[in-house]
């Protein structure tokens, strides 16, 4: 879809429950353990009904940096997300396809979402993202975008009918800052972003040392 809509005219208008067996991407279930103590016990969790046969990943988010004279620029992007009734800042992400590796899936997704091409430099380990409520994980993987090349000059992003994207790039340099202003401005945080953000912080701070 078009990135000159208006992103922030989006809204929630209802939210009612839902039953299990009407969920199309989700599954609740309930887990029977053995706590350390011995003792059995129970938990609720949500999971994924996407992730490929074969494969314990779910997807991947892309950390894709454009190098520029005046130093690398990051690129994210807008998407409104019903569940925190916001607009999200987040990096370019998606979940892996049946018989994909996970460099393949990452740039598949950069491509489909920002238009650019780019290079695979690092892959990172499995992270899950809410451990207490779900098993849903992702993989980072880290990429550079080369501008001299052609396909980089005007990049159209192949965005699928019900995905509003706005890409925009902010600066490694000033990225922990960036992302705090973004979020006194209502953006909501992506809170992989916002950990990459502390880490390059706290780099800042104590790499000296």
């Amino acid at each position: 879809m078009s990135n000159s809509l208006n992103l922030n005219a989006a809204k929630v208008t209802n939210v009612r429950p839902m039953a299990n067996e009407d969920a199309k991407w989700l599954q609740l279930s309930k887990i029977d353990y053995l706590s350390p103590d011995g003792k059995a016990r129970q938990w609720e969790m949500a999971s994924r009904r996407t992730r490929p046969e074969g494969t314990s990943v779910d997807g991947v988010g892309i950390i894709a940096i454009i190098e520029k004279d005046s130093g690398p620029e990051v690129v994210l992007q807008k998407q409104f997300r019903p569940p925190v009734e916001g607009v999200c800042i987040e990096m370019p992400a998606g979940l892996v396809d049946p018989n994909e590796s996970l460099q393949e899936c990452a740039m598949r997704e950069l491509k489909e979402e920002t238009g650019y091409v780019g290079k695979v430099l690092t892959t990172g380990p499995l992270v899950f993202n809410d451990p207490g409520f779900c098993n849903t994980n992702t993989v980072i993987v880290t990429a550079s975008i080369d501008m001299a090349d052609p396909r980089n000059q005007n990049p159209q992003p192949e965005l699928e009918e019900n995905e509003f994207i706005e890409i925009f790039t902010l600066p490694l340099a000033t990225f922990y800052e960036s992302l705090e202003d973004l979020a006194k401005q209502g953006y909501k945080l992506d809170a992989r972003l916002q950990n990459i953000a502390m880490g390059l912080k706290l780099a800042k701070l104590y790499g000296s040392n």
